[in-house]
């Protein structure tokens, strides 16, 4: 699975690595910040979270036509890591109001416009050389599973920090307190969420009697802890630049531009095939036509920052029990990774030494898994952000099974192309919304209890939010390092940088749209109704490019 591909591969998935920890710890308390510093609606933390979103995605066109014509790839990941840090030093500042919350939000996007696309684009110029040219969409399936080791340790991060600030305040964190503290410091509490935050302050500590004070206290400390929480993202950029510059040997070559490599090409490098206006424009049309699909990916994808941490804080019941306990500790799912990955080494090394070896770690991870879970209490807390781990924990994890299916069908010449893993995974997005929607069915609309600061009456079993992670994560696998592959592969060579930056740019306008479904979020519409519209959205995609299938395919050969 490692085997057989470029150095610079590891050098660069493991300076996304940093970026990406640090960006996901900061994405798993966003809309949570953004509800308990301001008191916002829905419908504002969606308009918002969907905006930063879309400016995250969308400025990597600029970037990618920076490198492209001017700067470079290697240069403009460099300026964009300086920048990112600057933005998430103004957003872990304490206090900050809404101006520098925009200001800083700004310059993350801008950043990560510079980074993101770019350095992707290197990934995808060290398989030009043809010794690597057949293992495109496996090297994407590994880099994109290093992005999602630093996703899986953001919200225990993003948690740990949160709580650990928290407590030295003598707080806890408990979900209905923002809102009720909100209702009551602006006027427009019920008696009845009077009395229920009167309840919950004396359950914080005796001396909590006076509820405006209160509120102003636990609004105050709670956002600095998310503060702080967001601060972990500066430190992860500095471990990003620190991997970025001491390992650029293995990736110098490619770190080239168009016009940098007709100067000097890049030995053992692939000859460029010169495109004609009319294939130039067929593979640009393609492209586009994929980015359209995408879009309504990114839109259902994307959820898991806004309505299904909602749905985790508001109909998800609090604690968890039984064998699933197992999947809240992430050096559990840490354990379970090395198994799985030991496991695949018994079967696919080449040496005994190997094997025994992967058969060791094997036992050992499982025994200590043993051991830790028979140690966990039988009751175990859990909060709205950590639902997040399990999205990038079952990429890790299930990366490698993918590969080896996908690995089995090549050999067999029965590999489907890139396009055709694009539209099933829009079938496999439409199936995740589905559990959600059957879970949801006699459960209240938000609307229904939100009027008094509450959550649901009624709370459902954790499984099914986590039933539609695993889910979403196998469309996930389908499209997006598959999408990127194909970005790469197709789009003309004076044109890579800004054709990724189309990618992202269809992922910008998905992440935008997030905000529709946080808009109905509080409607009248039936909770199920509201994932409803995310099964449409999906399965209408799947049939539009299936009935492009052939366009694709051919520009793709």
């Amino acid at each position: 699975m490692f085997k057989n591909h470029p150095k610079g591969l590891y050098a660069l998935a493991l300076a996304n690595t940093g970026e990406r920890f640090g960006y996901y710890t900061m994405l798993a308390i966003f809309t949570l910040f953004l509800q308990a510093k301001f008191g916002l609606s829905s419908i504002a933390t969606g308009q918002i979270f969907g905006g930063f979103l879309a400016a995250v995605y969308f400025l990597p066109l600029l970037g990618g036509l920076i490198a492209d014509k001017w700067w470079g790839y290697g240069k403009t990941v460099t300026v964009g890591i300086v920048v990112m840090f600057l933005g998430y030093v103004l957003l872990a500042v304490p206090g900050l109001n809404m101006a520098v919350l925009v200001v800083a939000l700004f310059v993350i996007a801008l950043g990560t416009g510079f980074f993101k696309g770019n350095l992707q684009v290197m990934v995808g110029n060290l398989y030009d050389e043809s010794r690597y040219s057949n293992r495109r969409d496996s090297g994407f399936s590994l880099f994109y599973m290093a992005i999602n080791i630093g996703a899986m340790f953001a919200p225990t991060a993003a948690t740990k920090v949160t709580d650990f600030f928290m407590g030295k305040a003598g707080l806890f964190y408990n979900p209905k307190i923002p809102a009720l503290a909100h209702q009551l410091l602006d006027g427009s509490i019920t008696s009845k969420g009077s009395s229920e935050l009167a309840g919950l302050a004396l359950a914080q500590g005796a001396g909590f009697t006076d509820l405006a004070g209160f509120s102003r206290l636990y609004i105050d400390r709670l956002s600095e802890a998310y503060n702080y929480g967001f601060g972990v993202a500066c430190v992860s950029l500095v471990v990003s630049m620190v991997i970025y510059l001491s390992t650029r040997r293995l990736y110098k070559h490619a770190d080239n531009n168009a016009k940098q490599l007709a100067a000097k090409p890049v030995a053992g490098a692939a000859a460029d095939v010169e495109l004609t206006p009319k294939q130039t424009k067929d593979r640009i049309v393609a492209l586009g036509l994929v980015f359209a699909v995408v879009i309504f990916f990114w839109m259902s994808f994307h959820q898991n920052g806004s309505t299904m941490t909602w749905f985790a804080r508001d109909y998800t019941v609090g604690v968890i029990q039984g064998w699933s306990r197992i999947g809240f500790d992430v050096l559990n799912l840490a354990l379970i990774v090395v198994g799985i990955y030991a496991l695949f080494s018994i079967f696919q090394s080449e040496t005994k030494k190997t094997k025994v070896i992967s058969s060791a770690v094997l036992a050992a991870s499982v025994a200590v898994l043993v051991i830790k879970y028979l140690a966990m209490d039988e009751n175990i807390p859990i909060t709205p952000p950590i639902f997040q781990q399990f999205n990038p924990f079952f990429v890790v994890a299930l990366t490698p099974v993918s590969m080896a299916i996908f690995a089995y069908l090549s050999k067999r010449n029965k590999e489907p192309s890139t396009p055709r893993k694009i539209g099933m995974g829009m079938f496999v997005a439409a199936a995740g919304f589905a559990i959600l929607a059957v879970a949801s069915f006699g459960l209240k609309s938000p609307a229904g209890f939100k009027s008094i600061g509450g959550v649901s009456d009624i709370l459902i079993d954790p499984n099914w939010l986590i039933g539609t992670y695993l889910t979403l994560t196998f469309a996930e696998l389908l499209l997006s390092p598959m999408g990127i592959s194909f970005v790469s592969k197709v789009a003309p060579p004076k044109l890579k940088g800004l054709m990724m930056g189309g990618w992202f740019a269809a992922t910008a306008i998905g992440n935008y749209l997030t905000s529709v479904i946080a808009a109905i979020w509080e409607s009248k519409i039936p909770l199920w109704g509201v994932w409803g519209v995310l099964i449409v959205c999906c399965l209408l995609s799947a049939l539009f490019i299936f009935s492009i299938m052939k366009r694709l395919e051919k520009v793709a050969k």
